[in-house]
């Protein structure tokens, strides 16, 4: 039985246990050892579990908790050579601390991990899919500014995934981020707005993907509602029904002990 656990998602802290009965990979350790010792608790996952921590990029929402956690627990970590470099450079690897370099897909136990690159402002940032040993997939797609054909590809192919739906354009543009922060956010290096995301979905679900949450949604510049009102609005605009065509849901801040099966 294959499932997915958010156990954080923002900006305050990225990370995801992705596995199956027994053996799983957790996709970036963006909170600190303690809390991500915690959810994993709550949720009833025993980190012997865990095969690896694979990081998407070296933003510390991301990666914050993983020089602690992976040494503590003796957990290899896989991430592109980019991302590699910038978190050594950041002290966020310790010397004890086992890493490699995935160039496109590894097997971890029985799963298998699939490596897709994001355009967003970091050194070499990818999001992953994962396989698990019964063929179920799942793909966690955020921190990104616009969407590329070999992501929409890796979605479209999963059985679940987490697509950004980071922030509400006018809520970012009035609210109090300084200017370059705003730009930032808004470039084709920064991250997809509630209205980018509500398009995609439709391909996604025409693609095959039924199954979808909205993840890293801004504590600042969105609120959950609003980005699910979006998506939901515009799929409704091309005769798409909820939990009959699709399911939608908002990936939580902090973890409620929820598991997603898929």
């Amino acid at each position: 039985m294959a499932k997915v656990v958010p156990l954080f998602s923002g900006s305050s802290g990225n990370s995801y246990y992705i596995g199956s009965s027994g053996e799983g990979v957790l996709i970036d350790a963006g909170r600190s050892c303690k809390q991500l010792e915690s959810a994993l608790d709550l949720n009833n996952i025993d980190i012997r579990s865990i095969g690896a921590v694979f990081i998407t990029h070296e933003h510390s929402d991301h990666c914050q908790g993983l020089r602690v956690f992976a040494k503590k627990h003796n957990l290899k970590i896989y991430a592109s050579e980019g991302t590699l470099e910038a978190m050594e450079e950041k002290n966020y690897i310790c010397p004890e601390n086992i890493t490699d370099v995935i160039y496109d897909r590894i097997s971890i136990g029985n799963m298998q991990v699939v490596r897709c690159d994001t355009p967003h402002d970091a050194r070499e940032s990818c999001c992953f899919q994962v396989a698990t040993a019964d063929g179920r997939k799942a793909t966690i797609a955020t921190d990104m500014g616009v969407m590329t054909d070999p992501v929409r590809r890796l979605i479209c192919e999963s059985n679940f995934a987490v697509v950004e739906s980071n922030h509400d354009i006018n809520m970012l543009k009035f609210g109090a981020y300084p200017p370059n922060v705003k730009a930032r956010i808004l470039s084709e290096k920064g991250h997809l707005c509630n209205d980018a995301c509500a398009e995609e979905l439709c391909g996604f679900i025409r693609g095959g993907n039924f199954r979808i949450m909205l993840g890293h949604i801004s504590e600042n510049n969105n609120t959950p509602k609003l980005a699910l009102n979006t998506s939901l609005s515009v799929l409704s605009e091309n005769g798409m029904k909820r939990n009959i065509d699709f399911t939608l849901e908002t990936v939580p801040c902090e973890t409620q002990g929820k598991s997603i099966i898929f």
